[in-house]
């Protein structure tokens, strides 16, 4: 993090109103390093395996789980 180096006083705003702040937007916006649909595809299938995955791992979990507690408090009876 940067430190504050303006003695607590505020920068001045600048003036430029909401076509100015489009302009900028818009500008920003062209350097930006787009992905390609390849890409989001990959990311896409890579996202849905994973969630697969991480959801039968905490299914997986979830059973273990129940049956040792269920296991630990039938212990009683």
């Amino acid at each position: 993090m940067a430190m504050d180096t303006t003695d607590g006083q505020e920068e001045p705003r600048r003036k430029g109103g909401p076509f100015q702040f489009w302009r900028e937007v818009r500008a920003e916006g062209r350097k930006v390093t787009w992905a390609t649909r390849s890409e989001v595809t990959v990311s896409v299938v890579m996202v849905m395996i994973f969630t697969v995955v991480a959801a039968l791992f905490f299914f997986l979990v979830d059973t273990v789980a129940s049956f040792l507690i269920r296991l630990i408090l039938s212990i009683g009876h």
